[in-house]
């Protein structure tokens, strides 16, 4: 196979790749229009419901811990899974909104699935700098 045939065939895949995460990105649910989005008023509430049965202060699963804004942002700096400022990048958010049954958070049988209005929450909480 030629040089060129193979640098098509990765440039094609690329593109692929690429057309496809930004059509799931078009399937996650719109940020919230609320401002001030906080951890304590806003987020804690939503992982205690759907997220602390695995993501908790005990042996989290995937060294993710999600019981506190402090142990959020210590997980995040280790695992990547959020990018303040950039929900739709969120590697979680993508999770959360099911967009990939083999990645989706929680996991069937592991907790309530959450809804539109949470991830939204979620998403302006990350967009506005994950405080």
């Amino acid at each position: 196979m030629s040089m060129k045939l193979k640098t098509l065939g990765v440039v094609i895949a690329a593109g692929t790749v690429a057309a496809t995460l930004y059509a799931n990105n078009a399937d996650l649910p719109p940020a919230a229009t609320k401002q001030g989005v906080t951890y304590e008023r806003d987020i804690k509430a939503i992982f205690e419901r759907s997220c602390l049965k695995c993501h908790g202060p005990e042996k989290p699963k995937g060294k993710v811990s999600l019981h506190t804004l402090e142990a959020t942002l210590a997980s995040n700096v280790k695992n990547k899974v959020f990018k303040p400022g950039s929900s739709a990048e969120s590697s979680v958010v993508k999770a959360i909104a099911r967009l990939n049954e083999d990645d989706a958070m929680p996991p069937e049988g592991k907790g309530k699935p959450l809804t539109g209005e949470e991830i939204g929450l979620i998403r302006a909480w990350i967009d506005q700098g994950t405080k």
